[in-house]
């Protein structure tokens, strides 16, 4: 299940979700060759990514920062990047672009420790920018919980894309990370689950003074949960029929 587009138009060119989207790019081409060495992978991982037992016991706190940059190969930036590329503009558009940066660098933050406090004495390195881009999806879960979000369904041969409630996809996403956390591990499961928990729950809380400020439940009550501006509906793809000749 994968969203690949809203129909949340934003009234301004998103420059801070495009930067960041450009800056992942950026840096995961600068140590690609790496990925086929898994020794200088691990040395370049030991440098930058967030490790919970040398968070614990050194105080690595530049590696809060610098694992939100990293990724761990081609579908996992793929993947964050889609989902920042989708729910980061609108968030962006109601903030602004200096305190919409400081929000994602935040719940970045807040989601590394998150998972630290899950593990604090794992040596298995966190890096992605999933943990920030939970927070943007936190946000536009407490913004817009009625925006609709076509979704990719793949299921072996059955492919549909289905439109749904924006409060659907993203409360099922975050019950998957509260699942994934208590019963499995990121030695285990690869996945640091806390992270997205934690980068979620941060989103929402960082996002408040904003929804206060529009009106908090009155907002809701204006808008009934949807964009405060028209929606975007997208034409129908239809794909082409091929007669045999």
């Amino acid at each position: 299940m994968f969203p690949i587009r809203d129909h949340n138009p934003s009234g301004r060119t998103p420059y801070v979700t495009y930067a960041l989207i450009a800056t992942n790019i950026a840096i995961f081409l600068g140590y690609w060759p790496m990925l086929s060495d898994a020794r200088a992978l691990s040395t370049f991982f030991l440098d930058w990514a967030m490790i919970p037992a040398k968070l614990t016991y050194t105080g690595d706190y530049v590696s809060l920062i610098s694992s939100m940059f990293l990724h761990g190969g081609w579908m996992h930036l793929a993947g964050n990047m889609l989902f920042l590329y989708v729910f980061g503009d609108n968030l962006e558009d109601e903030m602004g672009a200096l305190p919409y940066l400081v929000f994602y660098l935040a719940c970045g933050i807040a989601a590394a420790l998150a998972q630290w406090a899950s593990e604090p004495y794992s040596m298995v390195p966190t890096v992605g920018a999933s943990g920030a881009i939970a927070g943007v999806m936190g946000g536009y879960l407490l913004l817009f919980p009625k925006a609709k979000v076509d979704i990719l369904i793949i299921i072996i041969v059955f492919v549909r894309i289905l439109p749904i409630p924006a409060w659907l996809m993203l409360g099922l996403w975050f019950g998957f990370q509260i699942f994934g956390g208590l019963f499995t591990s990121t030695a285990g499961g690869g996945v640091a689950h806390w992270a997205h928990a934690g980068g979620f729950i941060a989103g929402v809380v960082f996002t408040l003074p904003l929804f206060l400020r529009r009106g908090g439940m009155q907002f809701w009550l204006r808008t009934g949960g949807k964009p405060p501006h028209p929606r975007y509906d997208y034409a129908a793809t239809r794909i082409p029929t091929v007669r045999r000749k």
